[in-house]
């Protein structure tokens, strides 16, 4: 994040997710992941392309099949002509078009079922104060490290699941 004020200089500020390792008595997020996955499609709704790049290889790499859209339009028409499954929508809540929740409600007419995930830079309790979320949505918080990704998607994909 960057702001700037005339006269008055510039702050420059970085997250930077924490590095915490695993305790050796929690389970291996990549072990779960690749019992869990079962070739689950992803539809990746993310207009910033650096973080839609980054994002799409974490999922990648644990072996989902990515749908990746820079756009709510975009999402839609892929959600239309793409003739596989697709079990889990993943889209930024606030975007240009329309914002995560809208398109989520136009992508479940399409396809009864779809589960979704919610993600921003902005906290929970931000989006929801500006009644763009539900309370007890999916959501994860940007940044995040791969293993909360992993976990998040897991847990969308199969609600029931314990962590």
């Amino acid at each position: 994040r960057v702001s700037s004020q005339k006269g008055k200089g510039s702050t420059f500020t970085l997250f930077i997710p924490l590095h915490v390792p695993a305790s050796p008595s929690e389970p291996n997020a990549d072990e779960k992941t690749a019992r869990k996955v079962d070739h689950a499609t992803i539809l990746l709704v993310e207009d910033e392309l650096a973080h839609q790049a980054m994002t799409r290889s974490m999922l990648e790499r644990q072996g989902y099949t990515v749908l990746a859209s820079s756009s709510p339009s975009e999402a839609i028409r892929l959600a239309r002509e793409y003739r596989g499954p697709i079990d889990l929508v993943l889209t930024d809540v606030i975007m240009p078009e329309m914002n995560g929740r809208d398109l989520v409600l136009t992508l479940t007419s399409l396809r009864p079922g779809l589960r979704q995930l919610f993600m921003s830079g902005y906290t929970a309790d931000v989006i929801a104060h500006h009644g763009v979320l539900d309370d007890g949505v999916s959501f994860l918080q940007k940044p995040f490290t791969m293993k909360e990704l992993s976990l998040k998607v897991l847990e969308s994909l199969d609600p029931a699941d314990e962590k």
